[in-house]
């Protein structure tokens, strides 16, 4: 280990160097706003804890321990370029309406072109592309004469065309504390802990505010003109969807998360075909953030239990073996809607209170709520859609139903 990293690992509350940029969040102008600079390139200029790319840091280090990735490497951005335009939007000023993402991290190398003259090594947090979507229950819908062929949404071979947008996690601490209401002191302190010590920078550097957890990232598939987002008089229609990869991947029918997705998906394709823009905002949250290991446990301990798979049961295993129901925190979830200066969404899909509220909560209107279809439901899903109803999940009052009336048969 160099002199250099022994300082930087030393613990001192002042720790500062000259080349490391100030960050004001909220700042309209994005060199008064200035860059995030989290590379290990060079750690006198970093102004944020944690590095790029989220969850996969880790493999990016197993790779430069292998000898097979250069650390000091640089990535070449030149045609990089996002090839639809994207803000900036008013909801990108202030403090309060993103906390959990980076609006400049969208080309970087020419919001802060003068600081990257200089040398600073400033990457992007957030990409965008352009592609085609092909899905079985697209084709499915055209056979079905609900989607048709148009040649500008839908290609003759079925595709979809969609602006991708992915978006990795930038969280402003002091923003974030506000936003779950508790000290920005007791947050540092907490995810110090809860982490092993991996971050000493949120006790040791309180100058720094920025960090890039080593978490999932969110992707957004745009069906239409992604500008259109920010209109409030083009319809929208949105589904904010929390990934289940044994459903949306492998097609499990333990849970209803890739019929309403593709649902989502479908509806989205059809609104932009009548002239309104439709977007897909999907999280990485397994199994309500709990994780995948979690999920399968519950699974087992629900089916295992005496009674079989209940509705009455079903959020309640969850807490026996992961200690909390659910630890999405939905309030963070609308700054990915705010950072395409969404103002009001016309078609919500979603039946769960807590993504509505989080998003009318955060200033976003919200017209109409559109529940799964019936038709749409696996048969081993309906101890799930049962229990979300009965939990308050968004029913009509005619729907309303009694968990401990309901039991749904064991699940092989």
């Amino acid at each position: 280990m160099s002199d250099k990293e022994h300082i930087i690992l030393a613990t001192h509350t002042n720790l500062k160097f000259k080349h490391c940029l100030p960050i004001q969040w909220g700042e309209k102008d994005p060199l008064k706003r200035g860059p995030v600079v989290a590379s290990s390139y060079d750690l006198t200029r970093r102004n944020a804890i944690g590095t790029h790319s989220g969850s996969y840091t880790v493999y990016r280090a197993l790779s430069v321990a292998s000898g097979k990735f250069c650390p000091t490497h640089k990535p070449d951005l030149h045609n990089t370029d996002s090839p639809a335009p994207i803000g900036p939007h008013p909801s990108w000023h202030g403090s309060d309406k993103i906390v959990a993402l980076d609006p400049w991290g969208l080309d970087p190398h020419r919001n802060f072109k003068s600081y990257v003259d200089q040398g600073y090594d400033i990457r992007p947090s957030i990409a965008v592309t352009q592609a085609h979507l092909l899905l079985p229950e697209i084709q499915e819908a055209i056979k079905a004469n609900r989607l048709k062929i148009d040649g500008q949404f839908i290609r003759e071979n079925g595709d979809v065309r969609v602006t991708k947008v992915a978006i990795d996690p930038v969280w402003h601490l002091p923003g974030i504390a506000k936003r779950l209401k508790i000290a920005e002191g007791d947050l540092r302190r907490i995810i110090f802990k809860e982490t092993g010590g991996m971050f000493p920078e949120l006790i040791t550097r309180p100058d720094l505010k920025v960090f890039l957890p080593p978490i999932g990232s969110t992707t957004v598939y745009i069906v239409g003109n992604p500008q259109d987002l920010a209109n409030p008089k083009v319809e929208l229609t949105c589904r904010v969807h929390d990934e289940c990869n044994g459903s949306d991947v492998f097609g499990s029918d333990i849970c209803t998360c890739r019929p309403y997705l593709m649902y989502g998906i479908e509806d989205a394709v059809r609104t932009a075909q009548r002239g309104g823009v439709g977007l897909i905002a999907y999280y990485r949250k397994e199994g309500r953030a709990l994780g995948e290991v979690t999920k399968f446990l519950v699974y087992n301990a629900r089916k295992r239990q005496e009674g079989g798979d209940t509705a009455a049961t079903y959020f309640k295993r969850t807490e026996c073996v992961a200690g909390v129901e659910d630890a999405r925190f939905q309030e963070l979830m609308p700054d990915v809607l705010h950072f395409f200066g969404i103002q009001k969404i016309h078609n919500l899909h979603s039946m769960s209170n807590m993504k509505y509220d989080a998003i009318v909560g955060s200033g976003i209107e919200v017209i109409n709520r559109i529940s799964i279809p019936d038709e749409l439901i696996p048969e081993d899903a309906q101890v799930e859609i049962a229990a979300k109803k009965a939990a308050g999940y968004f029913t009509p009052k005619e729907e309303q139903i009694d968990l401990n009336k309901v039991k749904g048969r064991n699940i092989e």
